[in-house]
């Protein structure tokens, strides 16, 4: 396995989170092995086993994962595109509502219409495939959430866009901006309580 890259921003483990849980940041992406205590809880957010995780890429500021680095290919060999994978259940319905609400073709207009927007997003399609490439290299020049020319998938984009830090990936950017703060509630996984011998 190749080591992990560095974030965008090196921050250590235990250096605070930005703003804290009730402040405007939505956290700080980072690149560190997952634990296995850090598995359970993205297995609790996303109601199942994850797959190919690499690492956290980045931490909400209730200090748990919300996205994750991905092996560019499953467990059984299969090409895995997506680098990025949003997993924290508030930041995906929040991702969700605003493709309910016609963000995608908004958006997707304004690639249309906006130069510097459209090469901004050309590039953070480069980054993101220099990024995968450097994992293991896949068939397919595709990435996440339509890049570089489609808006498909708000949850891949703000995935990206968590994981590399502001300015990389300005239509993930405005995902997450328009997102709200999803981590205001606390943490969206709760540690499994162990029950007391001889009850279920």
């Amino acid at each position: 396995m190749k080591d992990l890259p560095a974030p965008h921003r090196s921050q250590a483990r235990d250096e605070p989170l930005q703003q804290g849980r009730s402040g405007s940041s939505p956290g700080r992406p980072v690149r560190e092995p997952v634990t296995p205590e850090e598995r359970d809880v993205v297995a609790r957010q996303l109601g199942r086993d994850p797959r190919a995780v690499r690492a956290v890429a980045h931490r909400c500021p209730c200090g748990q994962p919300d996205v994750v680095q991905t092996s560019p290919r499953l467990e059984d060999g299969t090409p895995f595109p997506t680098l990025y994978y949003l997993t924290c259940p508030r930041a995906s319905a929040a991702a969700s509502r605003l493709e309910s609400a016609g963000r995608m073709r908004e958006w997707q207009a304004d690639l249309g219409t906006d130069a510097g927007l459209a090469a901004a997003y050309r590039a953070a399609h480069e980054a993101y495939l220099a990024e995968r490439d450097a994992l293991g290299e896949l068939p397919t020049r595709s990435t996440a959430g339509g890049m570089p020319d489609r808006v498909k998938c708000l949850h891949a984009l703000a995935g990206h866009a968590l994981a590399a830090g502001p300015g990389v990936n300005p239509v993930g950017d405005r995902a997450v901006a328009e997102m709200g703060e999803w981590w205001a509630h606390g943490p969206c996984a709760q540690p499994e309580t162990p029950q007391p011998e001889g009850r279920p």
